[in-house]
């Protein structure tokens, strides 16, 4: 074979990213001794090439000359092949892959130099080729040019290259297709079926769809959906496996170990829903209070566009629409959980103004659901024309039962309001709704007063008392912490005259009583540093004087009263309502004993704090007794025990008022009759504590052993011998060991087989919402006056204020805010 032919061999076989890679690797090759080589004529037969190989452009040979001329100079001897019967280019393009290509150039790379000869360019005997091959239209100069330019390559040796065509395999010539650019390839592969036609074979499930029919395709769509909107039940599968790990828990609740290795996902999940992200959007709204105006903001928009271009924002109005719609799918899903809360609901209710003297009223729900876990959630943000009036508060809740459907549930209702109008608003309330309502233990239980706003109207009392005293001790700390230099002399007059303070000043929060209780706190320490500060420096005049640090000190020993019995509640998760007895007994029982105390000043400051609560300890202590006897740990032991202490030789009389309520309670809840689960329940504990747990009509059906007579004994004996209600059972047994983190919700879940009407009775008085303040919420900050909602809320429509409020509060408790969503939004 000539050199022509076997260039045109190696071009018609070589793909184009493989002959760039032997150009590359043989222009690396280092120049030797050239020879030249005397070729000699063959005579080769050929056949038509497919249509891709003779519709080569002049181009390609221009640029195959240009490679040729950047080659070294290498040396070649004489190839002869044995004569063979011409093959078919597209069976030689066929046979031969990249790999042979790289090896053929590695060892031309290995080959030693050796003397070449000079080619000899005599015509080639060939049949003629068609004029649409590639090589048919080359001229004698490049013939030359070519010869001349593997004169000057170095010289190596060049192997024998067999042709044999029976040594090929030919292959018909095939169209090329179109490569596939959709990503839903990815998953999906095409299989043939009868008929021509071909189906889409999901590669995770081996579900297969239609694809095409003919010369007709069915698109991808079908596909992507089958992907990305979780129909495969392979990616359900893994989207399972993936939250486990993120949680940390396995499905079986152990602790699942830390991946070892991250795997990319396939960026085909992460498809962009426009719907979706208008949900988004509305609940980030709702959740962080945001202006619904921001979808105008220009830079907003900005921020958006870049993040996704395919994102078309909505107006207000629209992003308003959507706001309601979340509301109103939220409130479906609660009114369906109402339908099946077993026991009954207590209502809180808080007053709003705003500044067109407009009101709000805020009604909350707190439940205990069936599994014994606490809930409060927001009911209705409602506007009323005069929030103060005892009868648009009455309306407001009347209206609030008939929409939740909760008429048949209501147990009691918390105020957040101040000592004057609470009694007018207990009678009004009372009288109003009783004639609508079943009340409870004949409405005694209705009306509760809001133990933190209690504690911050007695702490704020107080320290107005001594308002002028504060305001000095306020601009004396504020004297000392103007600068660095006041601080440094401070602290040195500190050493000098002895204290070694062991806290800092610091400056309070007028609306928070709990800081101006602890900068009262700190300057007490260092009374006698402010004294010597005002003989030593003539810009300094507010040291309080003797008396008034004596006021002070009896003030912040009730403060710390306060203070401590604030931080019990906050730190406890779940403020059912027996955690509050502790608390508000030992208030009243240190307040008492001050107002007996000699010391004037300590007696008249424990007055004024005890004439308030006093009236919180009269109108709710039966309340926190009856909720603490549901508390096994103290029953009706703490009770005897503090109502001793603070009513002394009269307590029997109040400890049996306490008792009676209890046990009319109950019998109330006793002639109910009881839910068909709960019966349902207790059958089945019972064949399971009887070993029939797998034969629970053995249990059922006594008769089968011929003791029928026996059985009709045991039922007259029944009869005839009183039994102890579950409320006298409940309080004769011993108590329950007090024990670090005790779940008291958790105990009557595991005793709800053992006492069915008194757990009855249990969740709902537990329920009782004692504070308006939620967990996580500080009590301090609750205000004794109504709360103000601001200008921009206040311009709205009272059904998207409504919105916003009830709709914040519902989503925080959905697991999906818990986490972002996965895979749902493209980039």
């Amino acid at each position: 074979m000539q050199i022509r032919d076997w260039i045109q061999l190696q071009d018609n076989t070589m793909e184009a990213v493989a002959t760039e890679t032997m150009n590359t690797e043989l222009m690396s090759m280092e120049p030797a001794n050239t020879e030249t080589v005397n070729s000699e004529p063959m005579n080769t037969e050929e056949t038509l090439p497919t249509t891709t190989s003779s519709q080569m452009e002049a181009s390609d040979s221009e640029t195959m000359n240009r490679d040729l001329m950047n080659m070294e100079p290498v040396s070649a001897e004489l190839i002869e092949p044995t004569s063979t019967e011409a093959t078919p280019l597209t069976a030689r393009c066929s046979t031969m892959e990249a790999s042979d290509s790289e090896t053929m150039n590695t060892e031309l790379m290995n080959m030693e130099p050796v003397s070449t000869e000079l080619i000899n360019t005599e015509q080639v005997k060939t049949e003629a080729a068609p004029p649409t091959t590639r090589h048919s239209t080359m001229e004698a100069s490049e013939f030359e040019t070519m010869n001349l330019e593997l004169m000057n390559m170095e010289p190596v040796t060049v192997e024998l290259i067999n042709t044999d065509p029976r040594n090929i395999e030919v292959t018909p010539p095939t169209t090329r297709r179109r490569k596939k650019k959709s990503m839903v390839w990815e998953h999906f592969t095409v299989e043939v079926v009868s008929g021509g036609c071909t189906r889409a074979c999901c590669k995770l499930c081996k579900q297969t769809f239609a694809y095409s029919n003919g010369s007709k395709v069915a698109g991808t769509s079908h596909l992507k959906r089958h992907i990305a909107l979780g129909s495969c039940p392979k990616i359900k599968s893994m989207e399972k496996q993936q939250l486990a790990l993120a949680s940390g828990t396995k499905a079986d609740g152990d602790t699942a170990d830390p991946p070892k290795r991250r795997y990319r996902t396939s960026s085909f999940l992460n498809i962009f829903d426009q719907e979706q992200s208008y949900t988004y959007l509305a609940k980030m709204i709702i959740l962080h209070e945001y202006p619904l105006h921001m979808v105008e903001n220009p830079s907003f928009l900005s921020f958006v566009q870049n993040l996704q271009p395919r994102f078309k924002m909505v107006d207000v109005n629209a992003m308003e629409g959507e706001i309601l719609s979340i509301y109103h799918k939220e409130k479906q899903n609660l009114m369906q959980i109402f339908e099946t809360m077993p026991g009954r609901i207590s209502l809180t209710i808080c007053l709003w103004t705003t500044s067109q003297t407009l009101g709000y009223i805020c009604l909350s729900g707190q439940y205990i659901d069936s599994d014994w876990k606490l809930h409060r959630r927001m009911l209705n943000f409602m506007m009323v024309s005069s929030p103060h009036s005892e009868n648009a508060l009455s309306e407001a809740i009347s209206v609030t039962l008939s929409d939740w459907n909760l008429k048949a549930k209501l147990f009691t209702i918390t105020l957040d309001n101040n000592c004057s109008s609470h009694d007018i608003y207990s009678a009004n309330l009372r009288d109003h709704l009783s004639n609508k309502n079943t009340l409870m233990l004949k409405g005694q239980l209705f009306v509760v007063r809001c133990y933190a706003n209690i504690l911050n109207v007695v702490a704020q009392d107080v320290i107005a008392s001594i308002h002028g005293i504060v305001y000095n001790i306020r601009e004396s700390v504020k004297f000392v912490k103007a600068s660095a230099a006041r601080e440094e002399k401070f602290s040195e007059i500190a050493l000098q005259i002895g204290i070694r303070g062991t806290k800092a000043l610091s400056l309070d929060v007028t609306t928070l009583w709990n800081t101006t209780y602890i900068m009262l706190d700190a300057a007490l320490e260092y009374k006698d540093a402010f004294t010597f500060l005002e003989t030593c420096d003539d810009n300094y005049n507010e040291a309080p004087s003797a008396d008034d640090w004596k006021k002070v000190e009896v003030v912040c020993t009730f403060l710390k009263l306060l203070h401590d019995c604030a931080n019990t509640v906050m730190t406890i998760i779940d403020q059912t309502a027996n955690i509050f007895f502790h608390e508000a007994w030992k208030v009243q029982l240190e307040l008492t004993n001050a107002t007996m105390s000699q010391d004037t000043v300590v007696s008249s400051v424990a007055k004024e704090m005890h004439e308030k609560f006093d009236k919180y300890w009269k109108d709710c202590s039966l309340v926190l007794a009856i909720a603490v006897v549901m508390d096994p740990r103290f029953k009706m032991k703490l009770v005897e025990f503090s109502f001793a202490k603070i009513y002394g030789e009269e307590s029997a009389r109040y400890v049996k008022v306490v008792n009676d309520s209890i046990h009319e309670l109950y019998h109330e809840y006793a002639s109910q009759p009881l839910q068909l689960i709960t019966a349902y329940g207790d059958q089945g504990e019972a064949n399971h504590m009887n070993g029939n747990e797998k034969n629970p009509s053995a249990a059922s059906n006594p008769t089968g052993d011929g003791l029928l007579d026996f059985d009709i004994y045991l039922s007259e004996m029944a009869v005839n011998q009183p039994t102890k209600s579950e409320i006298d059972q409940y309080l004769e047994e011993s108590l329950v060991p007090r024990v670090q983190g005790f779940d008291i919700l958790n105990w009557w879940k595991l005793n709800n087989i053992k006492y069915p009407t008194l757990s009855k009775m249990a969740s709902d008085v537990l329920s009782i919402p004692v504070s308006m303040v939620g967990t996580g919420c500080s009590i301090f900050g609750s205000g004794t006056g109504s709360r103000v909602l601001d200008d921009y809320r206040s311009s709205l429509r009272p059904e998207t204020v409504e919105a916003l409020f009830c709709a914040k509060d519902w989503l925080q408790y959905l697991p999906t805010m818990a986490e972002p969503p996965i895979g749902k939004i493209e980039f």
